[in-house]
Formats: C-alpha cells, structure tokens, sequence
C-alpha cells in the first residue's frame, strides 16, 4: 500500500512555504520602519493558501550560449497595507507595532504547522517499523 504524503500532510507543506514568505515581507516592513515613503506590504494568507494567488515567471530566450540567462519572478499577491495611523509626514506607512504582532502571530502559526509535519513523520516512521521505537 502506498503512501500519500499529499493526503498525510494536507495543507501544512504549502502553508509552511507561505509562512516563510510572510515573514519575509514581514521583516521588510520592520526594517524600513524608519524609511521615509516606504510603504508597508502584506498578503492574504488565505487567498494565497487556497491558490488565489498567482506567480508568473518570465525569461529572455537565449539565441547564444555566451548570453546570460535571465528569468525573473512576479508575485501578484503582495499589496500595500491600508495604514492605521495617520501619515507622520514622510510618506512612511509602518505601524511598527502592528507590524511586530503580525509576525509573531506568523510566527507562531508557524511553529504549529511544523510541530504538526514533524508529529506526522514520526507517526509514519512508527507505522513503517511496525510500531517498534
């Protein structure tokens, strides 16, 4: 009898490649807290996990070996966040307590679909061996 590791581990592998994602847009917000005209970014976590969101990669032909290879990624999803506070004057759109309770809520969100792959894989592990440790 096979095993289906998309049925044993459902949404968890996409979810993890999503959360890691989301922090790192994330992290980009916190860094530029300061920055004058950045705004902060985000994306809906659940349109993304149920496949809303879409990625188109584009390349350049290569017609000579010597040419380099060039692709490039384009991520639809990404939006600006509507701002909570008010403009503070230079154009910057970071709430950076928001932004901190985001991440750590991805964070943890993270952490449990991590805790739920690895409880998988041992209860696979068991059953391949026949329940022996």
């Amino acid at each position: 009898m096979a095993i289906s590791f998309d049925k044993a581990f459902g949404v968890h592998p996409q979810a993890i490649q999503l959360r890691t994602e989301r922090s790192e847009v994330l992290a980009s917000n916190i860094a530029n807290a300061d920055t004058p005209g950045y705004k902060a970014k985000d994306f809906n976590f659940s349109e993304a996990l149920s496949g809303a969101r879409h990625r188109y990669t584009t390349s350049l032909e290569r017609t000579n070996d010597k040419h380099i290879s060039v692709s490039s990624q384009m991520n639809d999803g990404l939006q600006f966040r509507t701002p909570n506070q008010p403009d503070t004057g230079d154009g910057n759109t970071v709430d950076l307590q928001a932004e901190r309770n985001e991440f750590l809520q991805n964070q943890v969100r993270f952490n449990a679909s991590v805790q739920f792959m690895t409880d998988k894989i041992s209860s696979l592990k068991k059953a391949i061996k026949g329940g022996q440790p």
